[in-house]
This record gives C-alpha cells, structure tokens and sequence, in this order.
C-alpha cells in the first residue's frame, strides 16, 4: 500500500496518479495465478517416518462388479479403520482402509512376513480359496496407495534381440494396481509376494536442516511363491528362494491351502518433482479401450452423417430450382416436395409436457457437463482428489436445474401449454426419476453381490435430499421466470387445419424400419464380442501374464505354442474368416504387431521366480527383475 501526503499529491501529475494502482493489480494477478488445488499439498517425510500403504479396492474388466479389500482373507491389521470418503467415492465404489503393510521412509527390507504367529502360514478354507479362485479366474485387480498414489505395475517392451542399450531405450508403461493371480492350464496361482518399490524425491534444504523427502511413484512386483519355497522366521522375517528354482503357490479351491503373505520394500531416489509426480499415471494406455471399436463407430456415423447431408442438399437446390422456374401464380400456388408440410412443422405436438421436459433435462445436463469440462480443463479436479469429479458433477446437476427449468418452461409456452406448475414438477422428476429407478433396481442386483460398488442407504438417501432439496425448488424458480417470458416466434405460420397424411404401405411402417436397426446392433456387438474374445490374450498379455513376474522362454513352434503371432491354439481357428479380417485390421494397428512379428522370447532377469502362464503368449513384455 502506498502512503503519500496532501502536499505531494498536488505535485503529482495525472499520468503518475494510476501508477501505484497498476503495481497492486499486478502484485494481485501474480498473487493469484499460484493456486493449489485444496487437499492436494505436499506431504514432506523424513528418515524413517512410516509411510501408510491402504488398500482401495478390487476391480475386473469382467464382471465391472468392484470389491472391498478386505472381502478376501487378505492379512488384517489389529485395528481395521475406513478412511471418510465423499460422495465420488462412494459413488465410485472406492473402500479406502489401513493394510498390515509396515513401510518406513527410506528404509528398505528384503521379505517380511504377515499375520504369521510362531512361523504358522495362514491357513484359508474350503470357502475362502473357492473364493480366491473365483476371483482370480475373473482377473480382478488390487489397488492400493501411498500418499495418495496409486500402486502400478511397471511392464517393459522390448525383443530379446535388442541389446542392453536398446532395451533401456525402449518405452515403459505401466497398468493400474497388480494382478491378483493368475491361471495356467486349469490350476490357479495366487500372487502372494508383493515387492514394493517406491520413489523419492529429496528436497534441497538448508545445510543445518534435516532432509525431507516426498513420495513420488508407487510400483509393485506381484510374485507367486510356494510355501515350501519360503523360509520364515519367528522375527516375522523370511528368506526368499534364490535364482528361479521356485515354483507358484497354487490354490485348490476343493481344499484348505496354506501359504504365506509376504512383502519386501525397495526406494529409489528420483529426479521427478512432486508437482509432476502424476504425469506418469495420466499417460497410462489402458489396453481395455476398444479403439478399433471407436474409430469404426466414429467413420460409420461421419459416412452416414455425409450420405445424407448430400441426399438433403440435392433434393432442396432440385425443389428451389423448380420453384423459381414456375412462372404462372396457379402452378405455384400449387405446392409439392417439402413445402406439402411447412404448415406443420411448429405444430404443437399431442405431449407437449413431456417434450418440453425432455428439453429441460437436456440443458441440464449439457450445461452441468460443460462446466465440468472447464473446471476440469483449468486443473482444479485434479486426480489426486478422489472422488471429486463425480462429485461436482453430481451437485453441478442439481444446481444447473434452473436453466433446464427456464428452458422448460418457455418452450412449454411455446407449445401452448397453460399447467405450468404440472410441467416444472414433470420437468423436475421425469428424468432423474427413470434414471434413479434403473439405478435403484441394479443396486439391488450389486448389494445381492455384496459388491463395493452398491450405493449404500445413507448415501441414497443423501441424494434423495439433493434431488428434492436443492434440484426441485430451482427447477420450479427457472421454470416459473421461462413461463413468463415471451414464447418462441414461429418463422413460418401454423395452418389452422392439419394435413391429413395418408395411408402408408407395408414396408413404410415404423416397426419395419427399427427392425434394421434392431439386427445391425445386434450384428456389430456379436462381431466384437467374437473379435475381442479372439484377440483377447493378445492385447491383455501386458497386463494379465506379464504380471506374474515369472519369464519364460518361448521358442518357435512346439507344444502349444504356435509360431504365428497370435499364437493361439489349434482349437481356436473355428473362427469365421470375417472376424479373423476385422480382428487383424485391429492387431495390425496395435504397437505390439510389430515386435511379435520377430516371434520375441522371453527373458528371465536374475533373481526372477518361474511360474506357469495361463495360455502362454509369445509376448515381448518383460517385468522388472526382483530387487534384493
């Protein structure tokens, strides 16, 4: 602030007077424009501070049914405490709880052991293994955090004949979580060795000060490891089987099983900044989007969208050219083509209440999605907030009900309606009804699961308050003020009398024509569901095999292994030869085509553990050796 005197303001010109108002709103703009996004600041660690590892949930691309963590006998702490979640989260089905797992800054340990008592291994029923088995079969993936990251799985691509320097040149990617298990020739194997590897970031501090560090990345190695394969002691402390003599730990799910739970810590300090320690989550390639899928459903509606757009022009400039050439008044009094029914296109329509609500629920919607994009694209929900997303769209919604209530409402009066109060009540209630009524009767489907993913009762009555309490009254504000304002102007004028359609033939009957459309859907999702359970082991071997951290050489032909790329098995070519074309057409784009094409082997770095895969791929993914 800028203190001067009377006296020397009289000295001071015009031009000078703006000047000390220009540095406060630059000060002000500068002060603004450095913003964090709230409940997202760093967390600064030192030497051995723990470091909280928690378990999210479990997930399928399967059965899109998620699971608590704890729905399965994994090893429990003494004391189970659940994070408070918001309304996203819930939403999102995420469980957030406190794991057994003891993890120290910077402090490393080679294999520890969990809930072993006096080196007992844990021992699972008949029940709990048929439940673990079950939900290994469905490739259910673990999710756990730390500070706030999420835990993936780091997966390597390149061809075992690359050199050591092409190797390092070669792009990683990473999946979310770690693969619960895996399959191989109708035996089921548990990942029950997880080898954490976290990354630090040292911060510069002053020479008198303490070090501090922050947690940047969260990788996991899943192992399985037989339980006579472990040595425990009675510190909780164990050894793990040297070179890769060791074999898988199986579960039979028609017996009791024992094993161990295991873990080892590893960090490594890196370069990475905290405030760029997402970037690595956000460039995932999740190799369950359906490109092929996409772009083919994005150029059918383009060539449609074109087919007909020139189908339109061409009868339109056909139409106005033969008008203008009519000369005499009686044959253009006449009319033909389109102009047969521009009287009654602005006729109201026999439902205007319900078209009008349709409208209003439209505009709702949009304006709530697009805000959410803008907030979104200006980096305030960040991914780091959980939850946050769903949850400002859920209350963006309920807000935006004013506008959709004003759009309702005015062309509710457009159309002639009088019962405004009965339209802003249908407006209000109409969608939102149909979807919380769909939503209700699947719910109920999901809690009979016992499924994370079920909207619990306080929660859905939470949302029944929304919708009443804030969604309601603004539909009726907006619907009342657009009820007053004056209707749309009709460009054209509405005949008084309708136009008597006559009689259509067979084949022009509505139900004629759904019918199409009804068998071209039908058609194109049984072609993908073909394609997809076809390729599927191709695409999904980067993140169903490769995390089992076992490696095993694949060489050409012999046993089961085909030398083709895809390398399926004899019983596999009963498939049509259109959906081996369209599925190619999808191979062939893909970035592992490529390096298959060279039939890659696999390699087994030391200090790797081999275990069976379930349907062996010749794949050029390779995991991370296990640390020390």
């Amino acid at each position: 602030m800028f203190f001067t005197s009377p006296q020397s303001n009289r000295g001071l010109s015009s031009e000078q007077d703006w000047l000390p108002w220009s540095l406060l709103l630059l000060s002000l703009m500068c002060e603004t424009s450095a913003f964090y996004v709230p409940g997202v600041a760093p967390i600064n660690f030192h030497q051995n501070d723990p470091v909280e590892i928690k378990a999210v949930k479990l997930t399928s691309s399967r059965t899109q049914l998620p699971y608590e963590y704890y729905s399965l006998p994994f090893c429990q702490p003494r004391k189970i405490t659940y994070k408070a979640e918001n309304l996203g989260e819930v939403l999102r089905g995420d469980r957030i709880v406190n794991t057994p797992f003891q993890v120290l800054m910077n402090s490393e340990k080679k294999c520890e052991v969990l809930c072993s008592q006096s080196n007992k291994p844990v021992t699972l029923t008949v029940e709990q293994s048929r439940l673990v088995a079950e939900r290994i079969t469905e490739d259910y993936y673990v999710h756990l955090i730390a500070d706030n990251l999420p835990v993936a799985t780091r997966l390597e691509l390149y061809s075992n004949r690359d050199s050591d320097d092409k190797r390092k040149e070669k792009d990683v990617q990473f999946e979310h979580g770690y693969r619960l298990g895996f399959t191989d020739v109708n035996k089921i194997y548990l990942h029950n060795h997880l080898s954490f590897i976290l990354y630090y970031h040292r911060e510069d501090m002053e020479e008198d000060q303490e070090h501090t560090y922050r947690v940047v990345r969260f990788e996991v190695i899943p192992q399985s490891i037989r339980l006579e394969d472990l040595k425990a002691d009675e510190k909780s402390s164990c050894t793990l089987p040297e070179g890769t003599n060791s074999s898988p730990q199986e579960i039979d799910p028609t017996k009791e099983n024992q094993l161990y739970f295991t873990y080892s810590v590893h960090w490594e300090e890196s370069d990475i900044k905290w405030a760029s320690r997402w970037d690595t989550y956000l460039t995932m390639s999740d190799v369950q989007i359906h490109w092929f899928s996409i772009i083919n459903s994005v150029v059918v509606v383009f060539f449609l969208s074109g087919i007909l757009s020139m189908i339109i022009i061409r009868t339109l400039r056909k139409d106005i050219a033969n008008y203008n050439k009519e000369d005499d008044i009686e044959d253009t009094m006449e009319e033909s083509g389109w102009k047969l029914v521009h009287g009654d296109v602005f006729r109201p329509p026999q439902y205007p209440m319900i078209l009008s609500s349709l409208l209003g629920s439209g505009i709702q919607l949009f304006c709530m999605i697009l805000i959410v994009i803008f907030v979104a694209m200006l980096g305030m929900l960040s991914p780091s907030s959980r939850g946050a997303l769903m949850t400002t769209a859920c209350f963006l919604f309920m807000f935006m009900g004013v506008f959709g209530g004003f759009s309702a409402g005015r062309l509710y009066r457009t159309l002639k309606g009088h019962r405004w109060k009965k339209g802003a009540f249908c407006t209000a209630t109409l969608y939102p009804g149909v979807v919380f009524g769909i939503c209700f009767v699947l719910n109920c489907f999901i809690w009979g699961k016992h499924s994370s993913g079920a909207v619990p009762f306080p929660t859905m009555v939470a949302l029944l308050c929304m919708w009443f309490g804030i969604s309601l009254p603004l539909v009726y504000l907006g619907y009342y003020f657009g009820f007053r304002k004056q209707p749309y102007d009709n460009p054209v004028r509405t005949n008084q009398i309708p136009r008597q359609i006559p009689e259509q033939r067979w084949y022009m009957n509505r139900f004629v024509g759904q019918s199409g459309r009804i068998s071209s859907i039908t058609s194109l999702a049984s072609c993908s569901l073909f394609s997809s359970s076809w390729w599927c082991p191709v695409h999904k071997s980067a993140s169903s095999w490769c995390t089992s951290s076992c490696v095993q050489r694949i060489t050409a032909g012999g046993g089961e292994i085909s030398s083709f790329p895809g390398a399926l098995h004899s019983t596999s070519w009963f498939m049509p030869c259109f959906i081996s074309l369209t599925s190619w057409t999808s191979w062939s784009s893909s970035p592992l085509s490529s390096t298959l094409a060279t039939r890659p082997s696999w390699s087994c770095p030391s200090g790797c553990s081999r275990a069976p895969l379930a349907s062996m791929q010749p794949t050029c993914l390779s995991v991370r050796s296990m640390l020390p």
